[in-house]
């Protein structure tokens, strides 16, 4: 966890930027993952060169040899004058990095051929350096910490990407984490990536659970084929290349894919799904993949997306993915078509209603976590329906952390141990329905279709007694304001 020293540090580098111009949260954060990519460059060569040191061993180096190769490494500029360093990073440094993909195989430089580099001037470029190199030296001790401080300057992404993605809040993240309980062996995507919150959330819960129990193969795997990622903004690739490589994911599978495409023909290759898929907006329907379409004929992402996760997982494999709540009572034949897909020919497991302010400041759209199995045979009996009245959170724009996990435990204790719901009734805050009654209600997956609320029965006095007491209210009042004017009488 990072202190309130390192958050303000961060915060000072956030401000120098702000104050030179760069506005946009998304641009400083491009900006700054440019940055720790180019510091990062120098530390491998660093270990490269200490290691050739006690091996006597000659390796393969990332910058070239001579005078000005050595020259754009962060160690040799760091402390140079503010125009020399703004003169070596702008015309040698930044146009390096785009050019590395061919000797570099990382996620991230893959995506820097359309990078610009947007600092203004040699005074905020120094600032930035000088309080990055700070935190590093001082404060910034392993990866772990490295993962801390990125996920902490996301958390300041306060509006949506230009195709509409923006960040789910990590404790909602953490919660579908563990709903679908990811494991050493499985093969974990996120169709709609964004900055990869998603895979983040689930290396870490992977590393928690079974961090002392993973073979050398199992690391492998964790290091490189178990995370995929899709988006169609570049920036968002570079960004959540970045986010998981600062998690010791240091061969992710980050990919421009249009993922509801005729591009992506991606089928029963995952064990794991987890998403937030765009909610708004239409697709050309020229471009959707015919067999989305045969699931559910659509042009609106939000219904091809599930139909999507559904064609993407293994049999047996599971998907929690957040909805906005018309997916759950829509009445057009699409809509009813992939609600019927899920109960009748999966496992539906899971419906948790969220409060609207959940994903403020961005929107405040309602949503809700579909959990589910993919089966190709059914084996939907019971759905699991909860009302999430508090994530912990304030439901205003500014989501003021209000000192506890809100309904969050309770939700996973209870998902958790599912046969302990059957007694529980309609009018609780978390009940189970049958089948068949979804079914009658034509696949409708609100809550509220199934929720019963008690009313309470009040009694009151009778119309005599009440204007009795009526009376000798007015009659005390006539006596105290005349002695109120006795008083300002005297």
């Amino acid at each position: 966890m990072l202190t309130g020293e390192v958050r303000n540090k961060v915060d000072k580098i956030w401000t120098d930027m702000w104050a030179g111009g760069i506005t946009n949260p998304l641009t400083v954060i491009e900006q700054l993952t440019y940055l720790m990519f180019i510091r990062s460059l120098d530390e491998k060569e660093l270990e490269t060169e200490n290691f050739e040191t006690v091996s006597g061993e000659v390796l393969p180096k990332l910058f070239p040899q001579d005078a000005d190769g050595q020259a754009m490494r962060w160690s040799k500029f760091k402390n140079k004058d503010s125009r020399e360093i703004y003169e070596i990073v702008g015309t040698k440094v930044f146009p390096f990095i785009k050019a590395m993909n061919g000797k570099n195989s990382s996620a991230f430089s893959r995506y820097m051929q359309d990078a610009m580099f947007l600092i203004p001037t040699p005074q905020v470029l120094q600032k930035i350096v000088t309080g990055l190199d700070e935190l590093y030296e001082h404060d910034i001790k392993d990866l772990d910490m490295q993962g801390d401080l990125y996920e902490y300057m996301l958390g300041k992404l306060a509006t949506a990407g230009q195709n509409g993605q923006f960040r789910t809040p990590k404790h909602i993240r953490d919660m579908m984490v563990q709903l679908v309980a990811p494991a050493p062996g499985d093969r974990i995507a996120d169709p709609a990536c964004g900055t990869a919150g998603f895979l983040v959330s689930a290396a870490e819960y992977i590393r928690t659970c079974y961090e002392d129990q993973m073979t050398a193969e199992q690391w492998k795997h964790f290091t490189g084929d178990m995370f995929t990622g899709y988006d169609t903004d570049r920036t968002m690739l570079r960004i959540s290349a970045m986010n998981l490589m600062l998690h010791s994911i240091t061969r992710p599978h980050v990919d421009y894919v249009d993922s509801v495409s005729k591009n992506n023909a991606v089928a029963a290759e995952f064990d794991v799904i987890l998403a937030n898929p765009p909610f708004t907006g239409t697709v050309d329907a020229e471009g959707i993949h015919d067999n989305l379409k045969a699931v559910c004929d659509t042009k609106k992402t939000e219904l091809l997306f599930v139909a999507l996760f559904l064609r993407m997982l293994k049999k047996g494999g599971r998907c929690a993915c957040i909805v906005p709540d018309g997916v759950l009572f829509g009445s057009t034949k699409a809509h009813k078509t992939l609600r019927k897909e899920l109960v009748e020919n999966h496992q539906l497991r899971a419906v948790i209603s969220m409060p609207s302010g959940v994903f403020k400041p961005y929107a405040g759209v309602s949503t809700a976590v579909l959990v589910f199995t993919k089966t190709g045979a059914g084996g939907t009996d019971k759905v699991w329906f909860y009302d999430m009245k508090s994530d912990g959170f304030s439901l205003d724009d500014k989501r003021t952390n209000l000192g506890h996990e809100g309904d969050i435990p309770d939700i996973i204790a209870r998902f958790s141990n599912l046969a302990g719901e059957a007694d529980r009734k309609p009018t609780e805050q978390s009940f189970l329905v049958d089948k068949a009654e979804i079914e009658k209600n034509d696949y409708d997956l609100s809550i509220n279709r199934y929720k019963q609320t008690e009313y309470e029965k009040i009694e009151y006095d009778a119309p005599q007694v009440i204007m009795t007491r009526l009376d000798e209210l007015s009659l005390e009042i006539g006596s105290k304001m005349e002695e109120l004017r006795g008083l300002i009488g005297e």
